[in-house]
């Protein structure tokens, strides 16, 4: 299957034709009058003899002086195949399905650094299932320029589904969304990195999220609920924001996010969308060069096209801040380095971006097919990857950018009062107001006289309505029974606590 003088050239002496010796380029035409039989790897004998001939042929008539003859007689011939070159093959694949009448593709690949990053993803699952993959995606954010791209652990490897491209694959982000959603809250002075906010239980109608160790930890800072990546505090600030505003930044940034349904609702905040490695690492550029989205680029001479401004650079600033100052590894160099690591639902994606002053660093790990592996979890598994490329980059660390001059570097007790603590304004979430844990609104119960209750929050006494009607007054239980309406249909649910603060759902009784 070798086509032309140029590839026998490379696959039997790993050289173009223009540097061949006599004796090589005399097998090579001695090989097309019999290819199968005087192939080198498969007898060297009959091809060393077929070159033999062409040589002496040469010599008789002049081609070759008979010094030159004699020497390329006595040369060695190959007895194998060198097995062609493979960097970049899905990158590769792409650019030849997008320009197919091209012969020569020049990319922004760093081509050494390609190489060193393609050994580490060959080995870097030792130990794990073969039908795990991951993929690596290392961008320039300064310029936009891709110099690493690596599609899977090996495209060859059946089992692993290595010829898919996983950097293009659509896949659930986890938790790599939460700074971008707090970077939207800070732009819009909804919250401060030293903003105190409440984890713990919550409901928004029938979504009641939870943290992924199901643990609470009470009133902390922003910094430290993005630090340690808690979903309730995160999907708080959203609620504020609105899912649309999370879907508008994303856009800007050069994203396309695909949605199981026509309507974002809260759980986007925490992976509930379909993004891809690419659209997470253009992002996360955006966020490493002050807030302002960059195109990448995967050509030579391709316009570093710059986007519109996702966040201001204040806002973004505060994020790099706090990404900086996240858990790292064990072992890992205390290099200035933003981390966010990420594991979707079911442990079917693990992640982990790093940047610095200069590079993104992307990591995605898992099965193509999308199967679930337990036990993976980006902070374990892809975390301690992106340090490893960062290393292989061979380029000293740049320093992270210094807080500019619109950015407020102060302690919680020196901050505007209304941005102290996270709290209902302007339609944000009220950390104190009480919330019908049970029934869940929109639920249907099948009741004959009585419908259970049962709040969380709030200050007693409370007082309840059932479809408008008082029918408990200055109870102080959390846990009550309300006399149902008689009949079928939908009946509406109100408490009112001491401070005048309210919760309603709607159930149909049955």
């Amino acid at each position: 299957n070798l086509e032309g003088v140029r590839s026998a050239s490379l696959g039997y002496f790993g050289k173009e034709p223009r540097r061949l010796t006599p004796a090589q380029a005399a097998l090579l035409v001695a090989l097309p009058q019999a290819p199968e039989r005087r192939r080198p790897d498969g007898s060297a004998t009959r091809a060393r003899a077929g070159r033999d001939r062409v040589l002496k042929r040469m010599g008789s008539i002049g081609l070759l002086p008979l010094p030159d003859v004699q020497a390329a007689l006595r040369a060695q011939g190959p007895d194998r195949r060198i097995v062609f070159p493979k960097h970049a093959p899905h990158l590769a694949d792409r650019l030849r399905i997008e320009e197919p009448a091209r012969r020569v593709h020049h990319t922004t690949l760093d081509g050494a650094a390609q190489r060193r990053v393609e050994r580490l993803a060959a080995t870097a699952l030792h130990g794990y299932q073969e039908a795990l993959s991951l993929a690596i995606l290392v961008v320039d954010h300064r310029t936009g320029a891709v110099l690493i791209s690596v599609g899977s652990r090996g495209y060859g490897m059946e089992r692993a589904e290595g010829f898919v491209d996983m950097t293009r694959a659509v896949r659930s982000p986890g938790s790599t969304l939460k700074p971008l959603i707090y970077g939207l809250a800070f732009d819009r002075g909804l919250a401060h990195p030293e903003t105190l906010i409440d984890d713990r239980p919550m409901r928004f109608g029938a979504y009641a999220p939870q943290n992924f160790d199901r643990r609470f930890r009470g009133t902390l800072r922003i910094r430290e609920a993005l630090q340690a990546s808690l979903n309730l505090p995160v999907i708080a600030v959203l609620n504020a924001l609105g899912p649309a505003t999370l879907l508008r930044a994303l856009r800007q940034g050069g994203a396309h996010p695909r949605l199981s349904s026509g309507h974002p609702g809260l759980a986007i905040g925490l992976g509930g969308i379909g993004l891809t490695l690419e659209e997470l690492v253009q992002n996360y550029a955006s966020l490493a060069r002050g807030g302002r989205a960059v195109r990448l680029i995967y050509r030579n001479g391709a316009d570093a096209t710059e986007g519109p401004r996702m966040l201001s650079p204040a806002a973004a600033w505060h994020v790099t801040d706090i990404l900086s100052g996240a858990p790292r590894p064990p072992n890992a160099p205390s290099a200035p380095v933003a981390l966010k690591t990420g594991t979707s639902y079911g442990h079917r994606d693990a992640w982990a971006i790093g940047y610095d002053g200069a590079h993104v660093v992307g990591v995605w790990i898992g099965r193509a097919d999308g199967t679930p592996v337990p036990g993976i979890f980006g902070a374990d598994v892809a975390a301690p990857l992106v340090f490893e490329v960062f290393a292989r980059l061979n380029m000293p660390h740049v320093a992270l950018p210094s807080a500019p001059a619109s950015a407020l570097t102060v302690g919680n007790a020196d901050l505007p009062l209304p941005l102290r603590r996270f709290g209902p304004r302007g339609g944000l979430l009220d950390s104190g107001k009480p919330v019908i844990a049970f029934p869940p609104d929109g639920a249907t119960l099948e009741v004959s006289e009585t419908i259970f209750a049962k709040l969380q929050e709030g200050h007693a006494p409370f007082t309840w309505l059932l479809n408008g009607v008082p029918v408990i007054s200055g109870s102080r239980a959390r846990q009550v029974s309300l006399p149902a309406v008689p009949g079928r249909g939908y009946q509406t649910l109100v408490v009112i606590d001491a401070a005048g603060r309210s919760s309603r759902v709607t159930v149909f009784v049955d």
